[in-house]
């Protein structure tokens, strides 16, 4: 084996690693886990502009789901109160905006992650803590699975 594809094995080994240790902890514990990852992509939006009104696109774009999971996803976090649909100025265009006053589960599910991620900080250190970030948005950045 040459040293690339030992490399590419170290790197598979360590991406399933990661993955059991993340799916492990339960991180996102009291909500589905694609609900919480469009929660916080809304909810990150919200922070950004007091609105929280992201285009059901967006949502398809950034988490990489189908849009018929995207959907069925939004539809559930609307039955829970969590969002609600917005038409856009033509039928083409769907939105989902917060709704700040039930916000309540989703900040306790969300401080249970930050507590994690502040202890993993705490465990690697900033530096390798801020490495990652950098290289995980690298990764994203180059988008080697849609080449």
């Amino acid at each position: 084996m040459n040293e690339t594809d030992e490399l590419g094995e170290k790197i598979i080994s360590a991406w399933i690693r990661l993955t059991g240790v993340l799916k492990n902890t339960r991180i996102t514990q009291g909500m589905i886990y694609n609900e919480a990852i469009v929660m916080n992509i809304v909810y990150a939006r919200y922070l950004r502009d007091g609105v929280g009104l992201v285009p059901f696109r967006d949502l398809v774009s950034e988490t990489r789901m189908l849009k018929s999971l995207v959907n069925r996803t939004i539809e559930s976090l609307v039955k829970k109160g969590y969002l609600i649909r917005c038409d856009g100025k033509d039928k083409r265009t769907t939105f989902v905006q917060l709704v700040p006053e039930n916000l309540g589960g989703y900040l306790e599910l969300h401080g249970r992650t930050l507590k994690l991620v502040d202890d993993i900080i705490k465990s690697i250190g900033e530096e390798d803590a801020r490495a990652f970030v950098r290289i995980s948005e690298r990764i994203c950045e180059a988008d080697p699975l849609n080449n």
